[in-house]
């Protein structure tokens, strides 16, 4: 951009972001710029697609804003060449204008907004990316979502809550899990949540059925708690034997005891403008307190949601969607997925594949909630393997804003979001 050929004195730039267009991007050697580029062409580009960014900060010694400073240089520039035309910084250029009034530019730009990005080479652009991002984030670390932190903090609040439920209407909440047959992983899971409700003093009911229990039993056992006022959420515990038809034991439950959020109707009023389910799914619901309670804003933002399962996909993408969001969904048919998603300021990853999001597909500061859980080889564990999300962490730690890690930042919401459903589906019954 050639800044200081026209006014003699670098700028002073506060912010960290423009602070690295001033370290690394002033400096003679120009290290910074990729060989393929030529040394004028790479401060422009990178320059443009930062200080677009900060287009309202205060130059000093100067006392002009980003853009009205860009904007004198490039009146300069047209003065000095005899009027070439508007020159194209990326922050103000007439739509009939190019850059130089010339239809192939010399002139590169990394920011999608320049009318110069359209006629930069794929390969520069992938080139500047890469550049920028691992230049400026090389000693940047994500602030790290702690979920095991927050969901004891809303624990206790549940606690806090079912305490004062008893003591002013002499009843607690209850939640009965079903659980049938012996598979170790469900009895784990089962077996966790049991104990988060004792932990709370929500009374637990404890279902256990035999694998080979009939669904007509169980659909019988169902409509028992269905019936039974001290039961304020039911949960069955997925998969269920092959035998039995999950979605109709799930489209049994009641809708006033459905604290999964898994049934049609709940979902339905997720769907539809004005109307609120009793109940939000918990994954999903998890994702979003995690973002409230880390003080990320939701409205007005672009987020990609990776994945469109029922479990999270695509309830957390309408929830996302009565936050306020602008909400994309990538899924196994969508094309450049890496270019969607570093376009999101929000990344829901919960797509069920290890590692699949990598560092570079990330905007720098974007926040990224990891839902996956993916177990892979690791022969220095004594279990022989390691759980991952669907994120590549290491990468998206020098990235991102924030993250969170696998295990220890989805998992535990999601029990949290259980208990909490729990307990305002009692509070609904027994405070009315």
């Amino acid at each position: 951009m050639g800044l200081t050929g026209y006014v003699g004195t670098l700028p002073a730039l506060s912010s960290i972001k423009l602070q690295s267009v001033r370290t690394h991007i002033f400096l003679p050697q120009n290290l910074f710029t990729p060989s393929s580029i030529r040394v004028e062409a790479g401060q422009d580009a990178v320059i443009r697609a930062l200080l677009y960014e900060g287009a309202h900060e205060i130059v000093l010694p100067y006392g002009k804003t980003v853009a009205e400073f860009v904007n004198r240089t490039a009146e300069l520039k047209n003065r000095q060449a005899n009027n070439c035309g508007i020159k194209d910084e990326g922050i103000i250029v007439p739509q009939s204008l190019g850059a130089e009034n010339r239809t192939n530019s010399n002139i590169l730009s990394a920011n999608t907004d320049s009318l110069s990005y359209a006629r930069t080479p794929p390969e520069i652009l992938r080139s500047m990316e890469l550049v920028v991002r691992t230049s400026l984030m090389s000693d940047h670390k994500a602030n790290i979502i702690d979920g095991k932190a927050i969901a004891q903090t809303i624990r206790n609040e549940i606690a806090s809550e079912v305490h004062h439920l008893s003591n002013k209407h002499g009843k607690v909440p209850g939640l009965a899990v079903v659980i049938v047959g012996n598979r170790k992983d469900s009895q784990s899971y089962v077996s966790m949540k049991r104990k988060a409700c004792a932990e709370v003093g929500i009374k637990s009911f404890d279902i256990d059925l035999p694998e080979q229990v009939s669904e007509a039993d169980l659909v019988a056992k169902v409509h028992e708690l269905n019936a039974n006022p001290d039961v304020h959420g039911i949960l069955v515990q997925l998969p269920l034997p092959k035998h039995i038809n999950e979605e109709r034991i799930l489209t049994e439950i009641s809708i006033e005891k459905d604290v999964d959020g898994f049934n049609p109707l709940n979902i339905g009023k997720l769907a539809m403008k004005g109307r609120e389910p009793l109940f939000h799914p918990c994954t999903p619901k998890g994702c979003l307190e995690l973002l409230s309670r880390s003080g990320i804003t939701i409205k007005g933002k672009k987020v990609v949601v990776v994945g469109r399962s029922n479990i999270v996909g695509l309830p957390v993408s309408l929830l996302l969607l009565k936050a306020d969001a602008t909400v994309t969904i990538v899924h196994s048919h969508s094309q450049n997925p890496e270019r969607i998603i570093r376009d999101a300021d929000i990344i829901i990853a919960a797509a069920g594949q290890a590692k699949m999001v990598k560092g570079s597909w990330i905007k720098p500061g974007a926040a990224v909630i990891d839902v996956g859980t993916n177990a892979i080889d690791d022969p220095s564990k004594k279990s022989g393997y390691r759980l991952v999300g669907d994120v590549d962490f290491q990468e998206a730690c020098k990235v991102a804003g924030w993250i969170t890690p696998v295990p220890g930042g989805v998992g535990p919401m999601t029990v949290a979001m259980l208990l909490k459903n729990t307990l305002e589906g009692a509070k609904r019954v027994i405070e009315h």
